[in-house]
């Protein structure tokens, strides 16, 4: 599993199942493989760039909620006006990726122009919002609420969709809201109080996805207690590696937890974030990837994390990158081709 890249403020929450694995890993055969490393600046201001008047309508984003095709998308280092990793990726890809995951932490503002620069480039922005420094249950009493409520209102003044992944991976212990620092009470009251409050604030371009790790050794925590209801999101995404620490196939690494997921919501489903470890079988795992997603009830997409990273306890960089080889960037394009990954949106 690979976690935001935040490096900016003590240890990232991406690398922190990474220092734990490092720990139990002669206790254990197999774990979630961890992410880390890199740093985003998060956006430090609203102020420039395009916003509309406070008294015209915001971006209408109903007819993404339910694409007419597969979603094909790059998570990647860098701010969210930064089109250089979404340039390179569609080098790599031969074709423009439709999402363009990026991430920040609780308490920087919302960067309107950025979002805009990725947009109008034909990329729906979608924000992993990380709440490393805000505790839950204080965001759920309103403790948070006068920077929730100017992040709402940056929000809607920026005239385009915006896909909010909000604590991501929050049944994976490695986060500092998941399992040991808050319960499924907080994370549900929390969402739902972020929602009505964008809400309260008429900020209605936003997508919201519930991103949970795929269930395994490292997260053993029930799903259904975390859901926040059909009323508070729009999409189901899911997070979970090819990778040397985690699954080998689609059959294991993300059926059970879609089987599950589909026992109580009915919602569509991302595969949030995703991505083959470099080795002896990662043209066969993309072989896997995407036809065990194409075969996926109900799924619109799958986003990719395009990048190389040397986590905390291991001796190697793990190389998730669509072009680690050149048969895995030719079997990155042949699959995405032939499974129909791509959906070209326009802005």
């Amino acid at each position: 599993m690979i976690r935001s890249a935040l490096a900016a403020r003590g240890l990232p929450y991406r690398n922190r199942r990474a220092v734990a694995l490092a720990v139990v890993a002669p206790l254990l055969l197999a774990a979630c493989s961890t992410g880390g490393g890199g740093t985003t600046a998060a956006p430090t201001s609203a102020a420039a760039g395009p916003t509309a008047s406070p008294s015209a309508p915001p971006y209408d984003a109903s007819a993404l909620r339910r694409p007419g095709g597969r979603l094909f998308g790059v998570a990647s280092d860098g701010t969210v006006g930064d089109l250089a990793p979404v340039t390179a990726f569609a080098a790599k890809a031969e074709r423009q990726p439709d999402i363009r995951e990026y991430y920040q932490e609780w308490g920087d503002d919302f960067d309107p122009a950025g979002n805009t620069k990725l947009w109008h480039n034909g990329q729906v922005p979608m924000l992993s919002w990380v709440p490393e420094q805000a505790p839950l249950a204080r965001i759920a009493s309103g403790g948070e609420d006068a920077y929730l409520v100017r992040f709402a209102q940056q929000v809607r003044s920026y005239q385009g969709p915006l896909v909010i992944s909000f604590a991501p991976e929050m049944n994976g212990g490695w986060t500092a809201w998941g399992p040991g620092h808050a319960t499924p009470a907080d994370f549900v009251s929390a969402w739902r109080h972020i929602h009505d409050v964008f809400r309260e604030q008429a900020t209605t371009n936003v997508i919201w996805v519930w991103t949970p790790h795929v269930g395994d050794s490292g997260t053993p925590a029930a799903l259904r207690p975390y859901y926040p209801g059909d009323d508070y999101l729009d999409w189901v995404g899911l997070i979970g590696y090819y990778g040397p620490q985690d699954g080998s196939d689609y059959r294991t690494l993300f059926t059970p937890t879609i089987r599950t997921v589909r026992s109580f919501s009915g919602k569509p489903l991302l595969i949030a974030e995703t991505g083959v470890a470099e080795g002896p079988r990662k043209v066969a795992q993309i072989d896997d990837l995407f036809g065990g997603a194409a075969a996926s009830d109900g799924l619109i997409g799958l986003v990719w994390y395009d990048l190389r990273r040397q986590w905390p306890g291991s001796k190697q960089p793990t190389d998730w990158r669509v072009d680690s080889s050149a048969a895995s960037v030719a079997e990155v394009v042949k699959q995405a081709a032939q499974q129909k990954f791509g959906f070209r949106i326009a802005p």
